[in-house]
């Protein structure tokens, strides 16, 4: 069954963290063994050749660059325009890959439909499509270069990240949209960019949703209800993001899957962490909801952790298909097992494009 995969850093990680995606994810893990510069080094869990195995045809991928002002802890750039130049360098990856074959762009509905259909029946194809996304618009100096980055590919904005951002307030952080906030939204609206409501604290999350009129999603996040933390949905948010049309994409970093988990101490195995706490999540929001027309996948692996913070029963990326047997376990059907896997985020796009 395919799998879309609606939340992937992939040029954070080919740039941050200077990995070559083309390598097999054991080629990746080898050349990291001696470096310690970073959480999940020789962990690696995604890779082109892992998504192939794990028929995963498209996903949404990101820019990813936080500008952090002088009394913000948090690393990022320590201007917007420095994060700006960032992000440039990440779509030029992007490019670069889609030269090499190993990607393609996805901007309309045509072009979705073509690459499906080309995964789907032309057996030596293999080139991954991917959506771009902006995960924090604090590179945003200026709302005229959300229109540029319309015109280059961007499809979906997520106005914050972690803390306080220019545009909006994040994850561990506390405040609403303001006036700049607001214009960015209405700027999303005209040109028909998607909301990421993944991130935004709560009261920038309910000003989002009464201001901004078009297409909104989650593209990484889980219940609130199961794992107690802001950087999660209440059970009161998912229903209001039902209520505008939006899907959900199951994260699976650890420390959101389960409660309690301690970065750097606690381990897969000794939580006994497994997909079927993914499970657990998917589960419990279809029940709220009543169906499971509102629920995707949308990964996060490698966004800063690696296999050492995943469920203990997933090598690499391609162990996202152990979820269809684990549903099915639960009582749900090939189709709605299908919806969830992708027919949700299909559905999604082809009514917001």
């Amino acid at each position: 069954m395919i799998i879309i995969d609606a939340h992937l850093d992939l040029s954070m990680n080919a740039l941050e963290w200077n990995r070559d995606l083309r390598l097999s994810i054991a080629e990746m893990r080898a050349q990291e063994q001696s470096l310690t510069d970073l959480p999940g080094r020789a962990q690696a869990t995604v890779s082109f050749e892992a998504m192939r195995r794990g028929n995963i045809p498209v996903c949404v991928a990101t820019q990813i660059a936080r500008y952090v002002k002088p009394s913000n802890p948090l690393p990022g750039w320590n201007s917007p325009e420095q994060a700006w130049a960032q992000t440039q360098g990440q779509l030029a990856w992007y490019r670069a890959m889609e030269q090499a074959g190993e990607l393609i762009a996805i901007t309309d509905i045509d072009a979705l439909d073509q690459q499906l259909q080309r995964w789907s029946t032309e057996p030596d194809y293999c080139t991954i499509g991917y959506i771009l996304s902006l995960e924090g618009a604090d590179s945003i100096y200026d709302l005229s270069l959300l229109e540029t980055a319309y015109d280059y590919g961007l499809r979906a904005v997520g106005p914050a990240h972690y803390g306080p951002g220019t545009y909006a307030y994040g994850t561990d952080s506390t405040g609403g949209l303001g006036p700049i906030g607001r214009e960015l939204l209405t700027e999303m609206d005209r040109l028909g960019i998607i909301l990421d409501a993944t991130h935004l604290c709560d009261q920038s999350f309910w000003e989002a949703l009464d201001h901004f009129q078009g297409p909104v999603w989650a593209s990484h996040s889980l219940s609130r209800s199961l794992v107690p933390h802001n950087r999660q949905f209440s059970d009161e948010q998912v229903l209001a993001l039902v209520d505008r049309g939006a899907v959900i994409g199951m994260a699976l970093d650890a420390w959101m899957i389960i409660p309690d988990w301690q970065r750097g101490v606690t381990t897969p195995q000794s939580s006994g962490l497994t997909l079927e706490h993914v499970v657990d999540h998917i589960d419990h929001l279809c029940q709220l909801v009543g169906h499971c027309q509102h629920i995707g996948i949308g990964t996060d692996l490698d966004g800063g952790f690696g296999k050492e913070q995943c469920p203990q029963d997933m090598d690499d990326i391609s162990d996202l298909q152990q979820l269809l047997p684990l549903l099915a376990r639960r009582g749900y059907s090939t189709a709605d097992i299908e919806s969830i896997m992708h027919g949700n985020w299909l559905h999604f796009l082809r009514h917001a494009w």
